[in-house]
């Protein structure tokens, strides 16, 4: 009978949460914070700010469809490829509007079948 009268001790964690579990927990899961700051003199409303902000893993982001790092060339590893092959593209660009302007001032353009242009060549036989 002595111990079923005894209170019982209640059981804590003495294990606590460190910042490192915690900041794990945030990022798997993902944090929004969302406020909206409005500066006025009486009813004139001089500046608003909304401000979204979005915490979480880069697994978390992708899977909830944000990814815009991916595409910015600013933030890509591959910037320097990405550059040159934007020069490239537009010097083949710039060739073919000469070559397209040397065949314009060399050929003739006609109507065809339907409407479609085509180009009759005239060539120096030597």
């Amino acid at each position: 009978m002595s111990q079923a009268l005894r209170p019982q001790a209640i059981k804590t964690s003495t294990t606590g949460s460190s910042l490192a579990d915690i900041l794990e927990r945030v990022l798997d899961k993902g944090i929004v914070i969302a406020g909206d700051i409005t500066v006025s003199v009486g009813s004139v409303e001089l500046l608003s700010i909304r401000i979204r902000l979005l915490v979480a893993s880069v697994d978390k982001a992708k899977e909830i469809g944000i990814n815009w790092w991916e595409s910015d060339p600013y933030l890509s590893s591959r910037t320097q490829e990405l550059l040159a092959s934007n020069q490239q593209l537009l010097e083949r660009v710039n060739l073919l509007e000469r070559e397209l302007a040397a065949t314009k001032a060399t050929g003739v353009i006609k109507k065809g079948v339907l409407g479609t242009p085509f180009f009759i060549w005239f060539y120096d036989l030597v």
